[in-house]
């Protein structure tokens, strides 16, 4: 892991501070049975159709909505008409699907929505060098704005809930003690967390920068969480950008397609992510300290450079450090060496604000959140029933492997589960006969391997014709679309500073596709068009 720091004072304009840290983001991206078959029943409410209203059309540090994304009171959002397609692509003539994919690939080139070139051999080593288009749709994807009414109001109870698991420290090792007999990675993580036990480590400036992905379901109406990650929630900024780039093009080509770039929601996320980093160091209360962004560049050692002062103070060359970021350290390959666990269990040791600290890092776990899916085990950290009620809603099918009757659906029906190991950054999910092969070897061998993994009610959201820009090129195709929800949480001892929701992400891929990694090149970038 490498790393890389930023000074900040109190007198920063905020400006600048977004221009930094908009850099520092775009260096590295990273039990309710839910019904879509048989083996799930749902009860399913009335419909609310949306009302149109005015919506922003900047990716600033003003606020994202006029739609508030607090609580809202008598919303009924689980049953009604599931996103249709907002236009009819066949209609579309095709001279102006070419003058729209000029425009759009001149804007990201003009406003920086562009990722390195793999097929550049200096890419990445030479500033400016090797720059291609980030793969994006060429139009938003509608969604149901009751639907993303629901996913905003559930971010601060998610922010809350991740906050008190993480102080927790016996539910975390409880949960994840099976899986650290067969899981390596999250074997040396449980480690680094029970050393801080040990030492009775407080973590009183707590800072998290979450995203919470859903997935609608197409026959039951439902809203349902995928995973919520809570270390190095990938692409806050070039996710506004396409938000922006989408709101562009309707301005120019609204009226030839019939569509109103107000219905695309404000999304600040890459300020909003800023702004709790500048707040996290103001809490540290150290004009002289930086924020330190630790990413995959081996070419610094904190083990090696970072000193650990008396007082808790962590230096790294010679510049004490308010704020470690991460943005990298959620696979194992971020760890090739001794020298990368050193560096984690020092910073964890300081003083610094980790963001996100051991314990943020264990509850988003996989493991966690199916725990957390079991009956009676959200009323351990929420005290609101509607709030508990609002997070059980979005739960989709979560089991584990020692479930027998479970094992035995999914083993018959494999096509409708999927299986996950303890892994974040895609590519790593089994579906289908994979699952059942899995299963049946896991069977066969009875060993412990089978607590390395959950199994999870696979989603089908609706399928929708789609333009996929990838390379300067675009097809239309069949697509799927997954909804991923940005929220930031700081608190200092008893006092919540921040939690919020800090605006979207929007990833859409080939519905013949399983996985839906961006980086991983299985999905592109998208925005919402609200119905």
């Amino acid at each position: 892991m490498g790393i890389g720091y930023s000074s900040l004072s109190l007198n920063t304009p905020f400006s600048s501070l977004v221009t930094t840290d908009t850099a520092i983001l775009k260096a590295q991206s990273k039990s309710n049975l839910k019904s879509n078959s048989s083996i799930f029943n749902t009860h399913l409410q009335k419909a609310v159709f949306p009302i149109k209203q005015k919506l922003p059309v900047t990716c600033s540090t003003q606020k994202i909505l006029p739609l508030k994304c607090g609580r809202l009171r008598g919303m009924d959002t689980q049953k009604g008409m599931v996103a249709k397609p907002i236009i009819d692509l066949h209609g579309i003539d095709e001279k102006l699907i070419q003058k729209m994919v000029y425009d759009a690939l001149v804007w990201s080139s003009l406003h920086g929505l562009v990722v390195g070139d793999r097929n550049v051999q200096r890419s990445g080593k030479i500033p400016g060098v090797g720059m291609v288009h980030a793969p994006f749709a060429l139009l938003p994807m509608s969604f149901p704005e009751r639907h993303w009414k629901q996913a905003c109001e559930l971010a601060p109870i998610l922010n809350e809930l991740v906050d008190r698991v993480s102080l927790d420290g016996k539910f975390l090792q409880e949960s994840l003690a099976r899986t650290k007999k067969v899981d390596a990675f999250t074997s040396r993580l449980l480690d680094i967390h029970s050393k801080m036990v040990e030492m009775n480590k407080k973590e009183e400036i707590r800072l998290g920068l979450h995203r919470s992905d859903y997935m609608l379901d197409e026959q039951s109406k439902l809203l349902l969480q995928i995973e919520l990650n809570t270390i190095s929630s990938s692409f806050p900024c070039l996710g506004c950008l396409v938000s922006e780039l989408h709101r562009s093009l309707l301005n120019d080509y609204g009226n030839d397609l019939g569509l109103d770039s107000e219905r695309i929601p404000g999304n600040a996320a890459v300020s909003r992510f800023a702004e709790a980093l500048a707040k996290a160091w103001a809490e540290y209360n150290n004009d002289s300290a930086v924020v330190m962004v630790v990413f995959t560049v081996p070419n610094k050692e904190i083990d090696k450079e970072g000193e650990l002062l008396k007082d808790g103070t962590l230096l790294v060359d010679g510049k004490a450090v308010a704020v470690v970021y991460f943005r990298a350290g959620y696979a194992p390959t971020d760890y090739p060496s001794e020298s990368e666990w050193n560096a984690r269990l020092l910073m964890e040791q300081s003083s610094a604000i980790k963001c996100p600290s051991i314990s943020y890092h264990l509850a988003g776990t996989k493991k966690i959140q199916q725990e957390l899916a079991k009956p009676n085990v959200l009323e351990r950290f929420l005290e609101s029933k509607e709030d508990i009620a609002k997070v059980r809603e979005c739960f989709a099918g979560l089991w584990s492997l020692d479930d027998s009757e479970i094992i035995r659906k999914a083993i018959e029906q494999p096509e409708f589960f999927v299986m996950k190991p303890q892994r974040e950054g895609g590519g790593n999910n089994m579906y289908g006969d994979d699952v059942r092969e899995t299963l049946l070897r896991l069977q066969k061998e009875g060993s412990e391997e089978d607590a390395a993994y959950i199994l999870m009610q696979r989603i089908f959201p609706t399928i929708s014709l789609t333009y996929l820009m990838r390379d300067g090129i675009y097809h239309k195709d069949h697509a799927i679309s997954e909804l991923g929800i940005y929220s930031a949480y700081l608190r200092n001892k008893e006092k919540v500073i921040l939690n919020n929701q800090c605006g979207y992400l929007m990833r859409t891929k080939l519905s013949s596709s399983n996985e839906g990694g961006v980086a991983a090149g299985f999905a592109v970038l998208d925005s919402l068009y609200l119905t």
